[in-house]
């Protein structure tokens, strides 16, 4: 069995107070529970730490030896203690974060040089992938999932959700024409994704329910391709705000059909593992995170 703190510490009290009785008083422990850390200690080692007599306590030759090194022992735990609560105060390290590409490019880079004023000890790692990650091997520490979660194992935090909606170039509609219902988009170049289906249920509200799905006359695997090919005035696009926020501010693209928008927004999540508790690093990306979003979602 090996040896435990509590009985390092209990060896060292007994020294620095003189006695078991004292020892107990400083440790807030009974005098028979310190007597058994004791026991414990010296028939782990196999040898006798303390000459026990009616008056004092001595310590043995192997006791002081034994001494020095659970001195160290305890203040390089207090030292380890004192470190994590500095880190905590003002965290530090490495933060590996990863996300869609075009959540990494609308979203998190723009937050980016916020974050690191405000916290300039944490060393930033971005990692862009539009594929679902193993989180332990690739070593990552938060990862952004956009659209509903399936069951995992993953602790997640809700980050609110970004509304969806129907978008073409000033370009575009000066050519077709804004289209006035929603079987219109029929006779339109519509842009959809390859995958997931999904994505082209577009959430405009017609005869047929709240859902329609397109038949795209362009797909592209992602969001940032379909956002530059609207810009481009390639055709009608669904996509949700994150991306589209400069551009409908500035112009570039004008909703379509907006009298007919049903509300939908795409979930977004943090998740990581937690075993312990969450490390200061990643619990102040996830609030800085959480802030910077709800701002931004109020706003749009």
């Amino acid at each position: 069995m090996k040896t435990t703190l509590d009985e390092l510490q209990a060896l060292v009290a007994v020294i620095d107070c003189g006695s078991i009785t004292a020892a107990a008083r400083q440790l807030q422990q009974t005098v028979s529970g310190v007597s058994r850390a004791l026991a414990r200690l010296e028939e782990k080692l196999g040898a006798s730490l303390l000459l026990r007599t009616t008056r004092r306590l001595e310590l043995t030759e192997e006791g002081r030896l034994f001494l020095q090194q659970a001195r160290r022992i305890l203040a390089a735990v207090d030292e380890a203690e004192e470190q994590l609560t500095l880190r905590r105060a003002r965290p530090a390290g490495r933060l590996r974060v990863n996300a869609a590409s075009p959540y990494m490019l609308h979203v998190l880079v723009p937050m980016v040089a916020g974050f690191r004023a405000a916290y300039p000890d944490i060393a930033l790692e971005l990692h862009s992938s539009d594929h679902v990650i193993d989180l332990l091997e690739q070593r990552t520490d938060v990862a952004i999932r956009i659209g509903p979660l399936s069951d995992s194992t993953l602790h997640a935090r809700p980050l609110g959700g970004h509304r969806l909606r129907v978008l073409a170039s000033p370009a575009y509609l000066a050519r077709h024409g804004m289209p006035h219902s929603v079987e219109a988009l029929a006779q339109h170049s519509l842009l959809g994704f390859t995958l997931p289906e999904s994505l082209n249920q577009w959430p405009l509200r017609h005869a047929g329910g709240e859902r329609y799905a397109i038949a795209p006359s362009l797909q592209a695997s992602s969001g940032d391709a379909l956002l530059a090919l609207a810009l481009a005035g390639e055709g009608i696009v669904c996509l949700a705000d994150f991306m589209t926020a400069n551009a409908r501010a500035g112009g570039l693209l004008h909703e379509v059909l907006a009298d007919y928008r049903v509300d939908v927004r795409q979930p977004v999540h943090a998740v990581y593992y937690r075993n312990t508790a969450l490390a200061a690093r990643i619990a102040c990306f996830l609030d800085y995170l959480a802030a910077h979003l709800a701002g931004w979602q109020r706003d749009n």
